[in-house]
């Protein structure tokens, strides 16, 4: 679609088992090309959102190879394998990029923020600062930590939440698809799922225009919510790439 004179990905999957999700992605208004990524696999119960990392080359190819990897794999996966395939997939992702460094001077990484929906249950993958949040009885949860030097120092106590939203140093990841690591390590939530959750995947660049009190209101209502919080981002001149998936529990 396009909005604005600004090329948008917007889409809807379905699927007959138990959830039905929303995604859409924006380069902004700003940026000169998308370095976000985005996959949904209603068929695995598996949805992810890749950041490539500012401030790298090539951030675009990183978040492309993650979500390319997960598109790779193949339908009809039984349940029990799902996560240890698509950790593999991730791993594969990760030394492709490393091997790839040598070539790319400074490296190509990415951030990862995946969903894996089965059944009850839910299971959270995460590394880089691309989050997950789960919208239940109208009370957002966030469901992943980020990977950053900014959260380190919230963590530590040396800056507050507030001081960290707008620092300076905001854009330094610890962790990511493709770093320094041989071994990349996921962090790993898993809860239960009820009925009417809703979860929501994003890049960075939609927490950098919204709010989580205004994410979570736009998050509960009907229709299209991935494209209602991209044209909300978009509306205030996003200045950063915008990536939304939103999963839902009927």
């Amino acid at each position: 679609m396009r909005r604005g004179g600004i090329e948008a990905d917007r889409g809807l999957s379905m699927t007959t088992l138990s959830e039905y999700s929303y995604c859409a992605t924006h380069k902004g208004p700003f940026r000169t090309e998308n370095q976000d990524a985005l996959i949904c696999r209603p068929d695995l119960g598996i949805y992810v959102v890749a950041d490539g990392a500012g401030g790298h080359r090539d951030g675009r190819l990183a978040a492309n190879t993650v979500t390319d990897a997960i598109a790779a794999l193949p339908d009809g996966l039984p349940p029990d394998q799902r996560l240890a395939m698509l950790r593999g997939a991730v791993g594969d992702a990760h030394r492709r990029l490393r091997d790839l460094a040598g070539n790319l001077g400074n490296g190509a990484v990415s951030t990862i923020a995946a969903l894996l929906l089965e059944g009850d249950y839910f299971v959270v993958l995460w590394a880089g600062d691309s989050r997950i949040y789960l919208l239940r009885n109208g009370e957002m949860t966030q469901l992943t930590h980020d990977h950053t030097l900014v959260q380190q120092m919230v963590d530590s106590g040396s800056i507050s939440p507030a001081e960290g939203r707008n620092h300076p140093k905001g854009n330094i990841i610890t962790r990511a698809v493709g770093g320094a690591d041989p071994e990349l390590i996921l962090d790993k939530r898993i809860g239960m799922v009820l009925p009417h959750d809703r979860f929501l995947l994003c890049s960075d660049g939609l927490l950098k225009t919204m709010d989580e009190d205004e994410i979570g209101y736009l998050l509960g209502q009907d229709g299209d919510v991935a494209d209602a919080l991209l044209s909300t981002a978009l509306r205030r001149r996003a200045r950063d790439n915008v990536s939304i998936v939103a999963v839902v529990r009927p």
